[in-house]
C-alpha cells in the first residue's frame, strides 16, 4: 500500500550496504506498492524492505541515510540530486506514521477526560457534599459554641443581652411555653441592632426588645418566637452560616473545629441587616395551631392594616377560643420592664 500513488514504481541509484563492514554496492532503488526493492543493475533483487519498517538515520541531512527498523547495520544511501525519490519516500513516511495507532495519546486523552470528570466533580458537587458532610457531622456542643460566638459578635453592635432579675424567670416561662422544656434558655432580647427577630445555630432566638416593650398582648410576642422557631426548622442555621463562609470555612471547622473570626464576623453583621425569610402562610397556620396560639395578634403586629396578612386573620385557628395561656399578667408586666424600661 502507497499513499502516493504518483510515486508508484519510482526508481533511483543508490548505495546499499548489507551488514555492518560490507562494501558498499551501487544499486538500483524501486519505490513499490508498499515497499522498497533493492536490485543490482541486472535485475536481481538483493533485498525487500517495508515502507513500514523503513526508518531514516540522518533527518535532514543529506546525502540521505536509511536502514530497515531494528537493523541500523544494512544501510540505503540516496545521493543528493536523487530530490525525487529522497522526497517520495519521506512523504510515504510521514502519511504511515500518520495511520499508526497512538496508544500513548489515547491513554493521554482518556486520562484528561477523567480528569476533567472530576474538576467538573469538584466544582459542582464537592462543595455540596461538604457543606451537607459539616452539617451532620458537627455535634450539638459545637453548634451552640458557634452561636455563643455570633452573639458575642452580636452585641457589640446591639448591646448587651436585656435581663433584670424580675424578668428572668418570666423569659424563661415565655421560652417554655413557645419552645419546649429543653430550650428554656433560648431566648435573647437584644436592646437593638436586630430588626425584629433571628435564629443562631444552637438554638439560640434573638428578639428586639419592641416586640415585647410596645405591645399590651403576649401573644404577639409569642408569634415573632413561633415563627422564627419556624425558620430554624425549617432550615439549617449553620448550613446557613457555612453556605454564606464558604468551602474553605467548613474545611476549616472540619479540619480544625472551628471557624475564621472573619467568616463569623462577616455572618454576624448579616444577621443585623438582612430581612427574614418569609414563610409559607399553611406551614405558619399549622405551627399556630400545634402551638394552640391566636395568628391574627401576629398578623396585625407585621401589618396593622390587615392586607398583607389577610390569610393568617381570616383563618385563625383559635380565633373563636383564644390561645392557651402565653404568660401571666403579672409575668408579662415582669417581662415588659426586662430592659429596664
Amino acid at each position: 500500500m502507497t499513499a502516493l500513488k504518483q510515486y508508484e514504481r519510482l526508481e533511483a541509484s543508490g548505495l546499499w550496504r548489507p551488514e555492518p563492514g560490507a562494501q558498499r554496492r551501487e544499486v538500483i532503488v524501486s519505490l513499490g506498492d508498499a515497499s522498497l526493492t533493492i536490485s543490482e543493475f541486472s535485475g536481481r533483487a538483493l533485498a525487500h524492505w517495508s515502507l513500514p519498517a523503513v526508518r531514516r538515520a540522518n533527518k535532514g541531512q543529506r546525502p540521505a541515510i536509511y536502514h530497515p527498523d531494528g537493523d541500523p547495520g544494512e544501510t540505503l544511501e540516496l545521493a543528493e540530486d536523487e530530490t525525487t525519490m529522497i522526497e517520495a519516500i519521506e512523504r510515504l513516511l510521514r502519511a504511515i506514521d500518520r495511520r499508526r495507532p497512538r496508544p500513548g495519546k489515547l491513554r493521554l486523552y482518556l486520562i484528561g477526560g477523567v480528569a476533567t470528570v472530576l474538576l467538573a466533580g469538584a466544582l459542582f458537587w464537592l462543595p455540596g457534599a461538604l457543606l451537607k458532610h459539616t452539617e451532620r457531622v458537627v455535634p450539638t456542643v459545637k453548634r451552640e459554641e458557634i452561636g455563643t460566638a455570633l452573639l458575642a459578635r452580636i452585641t457589640r453592635v446591639a448591646g448587651q443581652p436585656c435581663m433584670t432579675e424580675e424578668a428572668r424567670q418570666p423569659l424563661r416561662h415565655l421560652a417554655l411555653r413557645m419552645l419546649g422544656e429543653t430550650r428554656q434558655d433560648d431566648l435573647v432580647v437584644l436592646p437593638g441592632g436586630v430588626r425584629e427577630t433571628a435564629h443562631l445555630p444552637g438554638g439560640l432566638i434573638l428578639m428586639n426588645r419592641a416586640l415585647i416593650e410596645d405591645h399590651e398582648d403576649p401573644d404577639i410576642a409569642a408569634g415573632y418566637i413561633l415563627a422564627e422557631a419556624l425558620r430554624a426548622r425549617r432550615a439549617d442555621p449553620l448550613a446557613d452560616l457555612l453556605e454564606h463562609a464558604g468551602l474553605w470555612s467548613s474545611l476549616r471547622l472540619l479540619t480544625t473545629g472551628s471557624l475564621p473570626d472573619g467568616a463569623l464576623d462577616s455572618y454576624a453583621e448579616t444577621l443585623l441587616t438582612r430581612d427574614a425569610a418569609p414563610l409559607p402562610t399553611d406551614a405558619l397556620l399549622r405551627a399556630f395551631g400545634t402551638a394552640q396560639l391566636r395568628s391574627s395578634p401576629y398578623a396585625f403586629a407585621r401589618d396593622m392594616t390587615g392586607e398583607s396578612t389577610l390569610a393568617l386573620i381570616e383563618a385563625d385557628p383559635y380565633a373563636a377560643e383564644g390561645s392557651r395561656l402565653v404568660l401571666s399578667d403579672a409575668d408579662w408586666v415582669r417581662l415588659q420592664s426586662i430592659c429596664g424600661g
